[in-house]
Parts: C-alpha cells; structure tokens; sequence
C-alpha cells in the first residue's frame, strides 16, 4: 500500500472505533480481515497511527476544527509515519484508497498545530471532567503528566529469576534494542518504537516460550516487588487477574511458601495455568474464580495480601488510549466502590503482623489516595508503611519521588518515572496484643 492509502485505512478504523463503537483492537483486526492484500508493514503503520490518533484525539481536534475520523488520521499522520506536513497534503491526491485532497482550511490547521490558547485539558489530551482529578494529583505538572500519558509506551519485561537471569534475557532480545530498566532489578526495555513501525511481538520469541521472561510494565514489577513477599510466607494474590502478579512474587519467593491466586472473574483467570506451567512455578494454588466460599475458608493466615484493585486504568492509557476517551464519571464511582469492597475483604485475610498491598494502575486521587484515607479512618487497626521505608527492604537504593509529592504512597506515572502509572499503598496489621 501507498502511505496515502495507509492514512485512509487509518481514517476507515478510526471511524468503527469512534462512531461504531468498536474497541480499537477489534477494529483493527475487522479491518485486516477485510483487506487480505494489505501486508504486515502496512497493518502495522496503520494501527500505529490510529493508536497515536487516538492518544493525542482531543488535541488533534481541536488543531483540525473537527474530531472526524478523517481529520485525526491527517493530524496524526505526520508523527506518526514520519512525514512532513506537505507529504501528507501530497498523498492526499483523491487517488483510488488515498483520501480526498485536503481543503485550504485543511491545509491550514495541519500546518498550524495545536493552538497556542488551547485549554489546558486539551493540551493534556485527557477528557475534561478529569482534568481536576490531574490538577488535584500533580498540581502544575498536570499538563505534562497528560501529555506523556499521550506518548508511546515502551514493551517492559520481567526476567523470570527461576529459569534466567536478566543478563541471560538481554542477550537474548538484544537484536530488539533490549536494555535494563531504572529501577526494577529484573526489568528489561524495548524502546518504543518511531515512525511507523510496531513494537515487536516478544512473546513469540523461543526465549518467551521457554519461560525467561514474562511482559509486565516495570511499575507493576516494582509493585510486586514492594508487597514484600517473601521466601517461605504464606501469601494471597487477591485480584489475580491473568497472573503477573503472581509470577513475580513466587520469583521472589523463590518457589517457596504457598501462593494463592483469586480472582472473582474465572474468565480474567483462565489464562494464569499456561502462565505457571511455562514460567516453571510450583508454589501457587489457583482458587475457582468467584468461590468466595474457598477463599473465606482460609482465614486470616497471610503473612501478605496484594489488593491489585479493579480501577480506571488511567495509568495505562498510553497502551490503551480508546479507553481514555470511554472512561465516564459514573464508572470512576463503581470502581471506587468496588476498591472498599475488596479492601474490606483483604483486612480480614491479613495474619496479625502481616502486611497488606494495595496497588491501582491508576493516577487518580479518588482511586488512591482518597480510598487510604477511607482504609486507615475504617481499619484503625492497620498502620501504614511508608514506601520508602518498604522499598529499601525489598529493592534496595534510595527510592523514587512519588509523582504526587507523597512521602507515604507511591505513584508512579510516564513522565515522572517512565513507567505506565502505578499507585501503592502499604499497611502493618497490629501484631496480636499490639
């Protein structure tokens, strides 16, 4: 394909996504099964941009006077397949599968860029109504946290220490530009990509296949990693999900101790069994999902409990941007509820002297530092751990800055710390007779 027909194309998801209501990667697929002809290079140029349309989509409209489909291909077509402004006008020729020739408004605005008087929420490109949630969090950084939530993410691994070491993982992927992250002492880096080009499909490398590493964003190995879990503990991976969680701490745990894994959703669980077998793990229980029975039945007999809660995903939105724009402020409340539910399910699972996690993969106040707040007045039983104080047990060397100013909770976000946006928050149960 052309690149003018590439922008096209682009244009074509861009409007299953936003007018048909078609998650971005459902549209993609629809559309390379409709277009057979249309090769790897150009399937990958064209999710790359309707991925970076659809990070910068607000300010992409407003610079074009229009958020149609056919305006945000244009308007992301220049960073995204590394084009000039006037070779995008150019391959707008009206040609068969190119797109129409530009209009002199058109013309205009793409040459233009963002406006200068742009509303801050719009140079952030995050919808409006969270913007005071942004403000609330990061103060006068609010702008830029947007904007780098905006960016490309880079694909982080975790080297998995029972079968390779992170060197052994580096030498491996070292063809992808692999490099070890800041901060986490088993994170490895494939750099985002530029231009049109997508980042490589690492799980079909054999050193993935072989259990050497497993992909997880260096915020959530160092989530894990700060819970603590430690050597012969007994410990309960709450919200499980797919697993990753619970392939980290084992490693750290060093297939000792029990592990058990609960998720409430068996579908969202499923896929932790083929995890386990190939990552070479032998201490984790996997619970049916949504046997609340099984999981009351054990007790309060952890030495930890992660609590990696439902919440907005807003830490993610560089990996999944459609879900930025979907995110709606009733959504934001049932999430919150549904953190006190499982934080109160936690407390009565946590041995006395024990030790609870709770982590978000969200930036927002009201998922975070608000439900601390709500947790410590609820359960004055608990005390929290400064982060700080956690991270020099478990990682070693001075700590980060939390995003937020925070010298209690951790968050992590793409600006401050390169990695997706994490929140953590740790507590100490009283000791019996404490």
């Amino acid at each position: 394909m052309r690149p003018g027909g590439r922008i096209q194309a682009a244009a074509e998801v861009l409007d299953d996504i936003l007018v048909r209501h078609q998650p971005a990667a459902t549209a993609l697929a629809d559309w390379g099964r409709r277009h057979r002809f249309a090769g790897s290079g150009d399937r990958a140029a064209i999710g790359t941009l309707v991925y970076d349309a659809l990070r910068r989509r607000l300010s992409l409209a407003v610079q074009m006077g229009s958020d149609a489909p056919r305006a945000l291909a244009l308007a992301a077509a220049p960073r995204a397949l590394g084009l000039s402004v006037e070779d995008v006008v150019a391959l707008a020729d009206g040609s068969p599968h190119a797109p129409a020739p530009l209009s002199d408004d058109e013309r205009r605005r793409l040459a233009a860029g963002v406006p200068d008087d742009a509303p801050p929420h719009v140079v952030a490109d995050v919808p409006e109504w969270v913007m005071a949630s942004f403000t609330r969090a990061f103060g006068e950084r609010a702008v830029i946290e947007g904007q780098a939530m905006a960016e490309r993410a880079p694909v982080d691994l975790r080297a998995n220490a029972l079968k390779a070491p992170r060197d052994k993982v580096l030498t491996a992927l070292a063809s992808h530009g692999a490099e070890a992250v800041a901060r986490s002492p088993v994170g490895v880096r494939i750099p985002a990509p530029r231009g049109p080009a997508r980042s490589p499909h690492v799980e079909a490398e054999a050193s993935h296949g072989k259990g050497w590493f497993e992909v997880q964003d260096e915020g959530s190995q160092i989530a894990a990693l700060l819970a603590g879990a430690a050597p012969k503990q007994q410990v309960l991976d709450l919200c499980a999900g797919a697993g990753g969680k619970t392939l980290a701490m084992a490693a750290a745990m060093q297939n000792s101790g029990q592990i058990y894994a609960y998720d409430r959703d068996k579908g969202q669980l499923r896929p932790i069994f083929d995890r386990l077998k190939r990552a070479g793990v032998r201490n984790v229980q996997v619970l049916d999902g949504g046997d609340r029975a099984a999981l009351d039945a054990l007790g309060p007999r952890f030495d930890v409990v992660l609590v990696d809660a439902p919440c907005s995903g807003s830490g993610t939105w560089r990996r999944k941007p459609d879900a930025k724009w979907r995110l709606k402020p009733e959504a934001l409340a049932t999430r919150r509820s549904e953190q006190r539910e499982v934080l109160s399910l936690a407390s009565g699972l946590v041995k006395p002297g024990g030790r609870l996690c709770y982590v978000t993969c969200s930036v927002l106040p009201e998922e975070n530092i608000d439900q601390v707040a709500w947790f410590k007045e609820t359960y004055p039983g608990f005390t929290p751990v400064p982060y700080g104080k956690a991270w020099l047990e478990t990682i070693g060397g001075a700590p980060p800055v939390s995003a937020d100013g925070s010298d209690e909770t951790l968050l992590l976000t793409p600006a401050s710390h390169g990695t997706d946006g994490f929140f953590v928050a740790l507590f100490s149960k009283a000791a019996e007779g404490g």
